[in-house]
């Protein structure tokens, strides 16, 4: 990988949460950032709008939209390393929606390929997901467990990956492929477990509604995720590769609960809401990384691992969210899908 001062970053999906984070940790290592975000009549950044505004300054802010070849290609030249992140993640819109899913996170990924391969950049870190393991069938968890779809963002995921590996042996293209676990932080949409808690008793709110409590989980901080993405960007043996990121750590859904309430100081009921439970089949209940491959390839490890570790990632997203101005972006009242 090129020195930072002389890179340039495409980062597709900036204005979202984890790719905002990555947007800033990327400036402040020096490299040059153009941030793809989708195109909107607002002109809003998304969450982008919340970094310092000295990171803001720092950033060529491009909006278009991955679904178009020619908006991505365009956008693209010039850089010499891409950060793919762009996609549509909720997994109870894609059962309503799953045309939609196809098109983004699949069409999206071939224009977002096919243009890296035509201008021939340095680097593409492509993102997936540990969705497409479905429920563990072995823990912890290798890069080398079958790939299970149990929902239809969760195949379309799949599809995005092999894409992404397959221009690796078609064509040489430069591709690693990134498998966060379960990221949560400041700026996380409601529609995931831990903010969807946070906001509620942020809110003052004593019984709080979530769906199922006993699917455990591989959380990891978004400072921990950013930094396994720039690890692999920096990695040239990380090329044709596929790497877990995650904390090798284990929780159930309703202790991560506890653990927030208890960060929280806040005494709660949890009541099931039968809207945010998914279908049987499509639940999956198991995810536990094994992330030895990445500390081995890529030299990275968690900051924020283990319960200790979860514990002061929770207090660090909790402080974000309980800040006024952060919270009232939020519907406390209204399920998120």
């Amino acid at each position: 990988m090129p020195d930072a001062s002389a890179s340039t970053v495409f980062v597709t999906g900036a204005d979202g949460f984890i790719g905002s984070h990555l947007t800033e940790q990327l400036v402040k290592e020096g490299f040059k950032v153009r941030a793809f975000g989708c195109y909107n009549s607002w002109n809003t950044w998304g969450n982008l709008e919340n970094c310092d505004s000295q990171i803001k300054e720092s950033v060529e802010v491009v909006s278009g939209d991955v679904r178009d070849p020619y908006s991505v290609k365009n956008a693209m030249r010039g850089c010499d390393i891409v950060m793919h992140l762009a996609a549509l993640i909720a997994i109870p819109y894609s059962y309503s929606s799953p045309g939609s899913y196809v098109e983004t996170n699949v069409g999206g990924t071939l224009n977002i390929l096919q243009a890296a391969r035509e201008l021939g950049v340095e680097k593409v870190v492509h993102t997936s997901t540990s969705e497409v393991y479905g429920t563990a069938r072995f823990v912890p968890i290798t890069e080398e467990h079958p790939l299970q779809a149990q929902s239809p963002y969760a195949a379309t995921k799949i599809g995005a990956d092999q894409l992404a590996l397959s221009f690796y042996n078609s064509f040489g293209t430069p591709v690693t492929v990134v498998r966060p676990f379960n990221t949560y932080g400041p700026r996380q949409s409601a529609r995931a477990i831990i903010p969807a808690t946070i906001i509620q008793i942020a809110s003052g709110k004593k019984e709080i509604k979530l769906g199922s409590l006993h699917p455990t989980r591989d959380f990891n901080f978004v400072l921990d995720t950013v930094s396994g993405f720039i690890a692999a960007a920096r990695c040239q043996d990380a090329n044709g590769e596929v790497v877990n990121i995650g904390s090798n750590f284990e929780i159930s859904i309703g202790d991560t609960v506890d653990l927030i309430a208890e960060v929280m100081g806040a005494d709660i009921k949890v009541v099931t809401d039968e809207a945010r439970l998914r279908p049987e089949k499509s639940e999956v209940n198991r995810l536990w990384a094994d992330n030895s491959k990445a500390k081995k390839l890529l030299g990275w490890e968690p900051a924020y691992g283990g319960r200790d570790g979860l514990k002061r990632g929770l207090s660090k997203t909790a402080d974000w969210f309980l800040n006024k101005e952060n919270l009232k972006g939020y519907k406390a009242n209204v399920y998120n899908v």
